[in-house]
């Protein structure tokens, strides 16, 4: 979101540039992963619970399998997270473009693009489960609905004030994940990781970007 040039009375700096990240497929899968498993990973830093609780996975893995899947979630979850919280560099698109169907060179580049996942070391089918594919849907519904307010209700022009001081400190990406509670993490130089209860309430969403230095 930007504006192309100054507006007499917008407050919106017409040289600030946020992405907001509200749909990051490869964190929303571990997220759903770990709870539609009943994995419980190691670590100091993981993120709250799901608000939208998915169902138990249909297809239920042994206990080899959970207990390789709960070692391995928590060092998966900080790679999917610092590339979800990097500025894309728009030439990567015009190089993927210059590159022929199937060659090692394009396969490398989407890899760049997309970043790590679960899949890369797991099977992807588990994410073509009835619950992955339900709470996927239902998430996608319930973000539609959001996105249907009126522009002045948008957090980021609801708390401007807060806004434009994490900007100035660098902050040019915030990743939403649709979780529980007052939670929020710096991912990266410029990128602020926040619940979506966080970005909803005012007051902690303006904390969490004061916190961004």
């Amino acid at each position: 979101m930007r504006s192309v040039e100054p507006i007499p009375g917008n407050p919106w700096p017409h040289e600030m540039t946020i992405t907001v990240e509200d749909r990051p497929m490869q964190v929303l899968e571990l997220l759903w992963l770990r709870e539609a498993h009943a994995l419980h990973p190691r670590g100091d830093d993981l993120p709250p619970p799901l608000v939208a609780t998915p169902a138990p996975a249909a297809a239920v893995a042994d206990d080899v399998t959970r207990a390789e899947w709960e070692g391995a979630w928590a060092g998966v979850w900080r790679e999917v997270v610092e590339h979800a919280g990097r500025e894309h560099d728009l030439r990567l698109f015009e190089r993927i473009r210059a590159t022929a169907d199937g060659s090692p060179e394009r396969e490398s580049l989407l890899r760049e693009l997309v970043g790590p996942s679960w899949s890369d070391r797991f099977d992807a089918s588990v994410f073509q489960d009835p619950s992955y594919l339900e709470w996927e849907r239902s998430g996608m519904d319930a973000l539609r609905a959001t996105n249907r307010g009126a522009l002045e209700d948008d957090p980021e022009r609801r708390d401007l004030e807060a806004l434009v001081l994490a900007w100035r400190r660098g902050l040019t990406k915030i990743v939403t994940i649709p979780c529980r509670g007052e939670w929020n993490r710096r991912i990266g130089p410029n990128a602020l990781l926040v619940t979506a209860d966080t970005r909803a309430d005012s007051d902690a969403y303006r904390l969490a970007l004061t916190s961004f230095a």
